[in-house]
C-alpha cells in the first residue's frame, strides 16, 4: 500500500463454487440470505439506485446499488465512517459451477486498518456465502 493519497487500492477475492450462478445470485440478492453470510440487511433490492444498509456488531455500512446484471454481476457502494468504496461481484459460469469474483475498490493508502480488515473478512464472507448457496434448492 504505497502511493499518493489519491491512489485507490483494491482487494480481489476469487472462489470457484460448485453451484450454478442462479444460486449464488440468490445468496447475493435476497435480504434474508445476505444476513446469513455477510451482514443483516432487511432492505436490499437489486435495483440500480436503491439505497440499503448493512449492520454488523462492529458497525454499519451505507450502500447504494450501482449495477445489476442478473446472474452475472452486481455492484454497490460500500460507505462506512470515512471509507468510500465499491464492491463488485462477477459470476462466471464454469464446467463445474461458477467462478465468483469480489472486488472492493476505493481504499486510500492512509486506510490500512480498513484494508487489512477487509482482506481478512472477505475470504470468510465468501466461504459463508458458499455454504448458504449449498443449502439452496
Amino acid at each position: 500500500m504505497n502511493g499518493s493519497p489519491d491512489e485507490s487500492i483494491s482487494i480481489v477475492v476469487e472462489r470457484e463454487m460448485r453451484h450454478p450462478p442462479e444460486k449464488i445470485w440468490r445468496a447475493l440478492t435476497e435480504p434474508y440470505l445476505i444476513g446469513e453470510w455477510l451482514m443483516k440487511s432487511g432492505d436490499f433490492r437489486p435495483v440500480v439506485g436503491h439505497g440499503f444498509g448493512l449492520v454488523a456488531d462492529w458497525g454499519a455500512v451505507d450502500c447504494r446499488v450501482e449495477t445489476v446484471e442478473p446472474n452475472r454481476s452486481l455492484s454497490y457502494s460500500w460507505d462506512t465512517k470515512d471509507l468510500r468504496s465499491t464492491v463488485t461481484w462477477t459470476l462466471t459460469p464454469t464446467d463445474t459451477g461458477t467462478l465468483l469474483r469480489m472486488e472492493q475498490e476505493g481504499f486510500r493508502p492512509d486506510q490500512k486498518s480498513y484494508y487489512r480488515g477487509a482482506q481478512a473478512a472477505w475470504p470468510r464472507f465468501l466461504a459463508a456465502l458458499d455454504e448458504v448457496a449449498a443449502r439452496l434448492e
